[in-house]
């Protein structure tokens, strides 16, 4: 146990870490997805993947699931910012 965030092995990626913190602040599929440059399907999956390794039945407790776990508070992350010319 080196670190507080490693005393507890979510083994994120880290694009499974921004979505977090998009979930965070309240982003939709379509908007995590416009700003990280995947589709919202990708994005829905992403967000699937973290409540199964977060153990909570709903996307909006994945961020206090995080938070709790690791002591770090993803609202704190800068957000990634929205891709230019991303329509698709």
């Amino acid at each position: 146990m080196t670190t507080i965030s490693s005393a507890i092995d979510l083994d994120l990626t880290e694009r499974q870490r921004q979505v977090v913190s998009l979930l965070a602040h309240g982003c939709s599929n379509e908007e995590i997805g416009s700003r990280l440059g995947i589709s919202p399907r990708t994005a829905k999956a992403h967000a699937d993947v973290l409540r199964q390794k977060l153990g909570v039945p709903r996307r909006r407790q994945i961020p206090a699931a995080f938070r709790m776990l690791t002591g770090e508070d993803p609202l704190s992350w800068e957000l990634a910012p929205a891709s230019a010319g991303s329509g698709g």
